[in-house]
């Protein structure tokens, strides 16, 4: 079957479409140039780059695609 999934937020039971990339990593554990990244709509674009950037995990939010 060759359906497309379609990017979602990755908020918690958020199914809007993802227009933001939020890339982050946990220095503890990553390398400096490992990045992983989060989707989000622009409803939770703030609440969760807000959430890693408490934690010191936050790197960069730039546009999804």
């Amino acid at each position: 079957m060759d359906a497309e999934l379609e990017p979602v937020c990755s908020a918690k039971g958020c199914r809007r479409e993802a227009v933001y990339e939020i890339r982050w990593n946990n220095p503890k554990i990553h390398p400096p140039e490992r990045r992983k990244v989060w989707l989000a709509c622009a409803d939770h674009r703030e609440s969760l780059a807000d959430f890693l950037d408490r934690r010191g995990f936050l790197r960069e939010v730039a546009p999804f695609r």
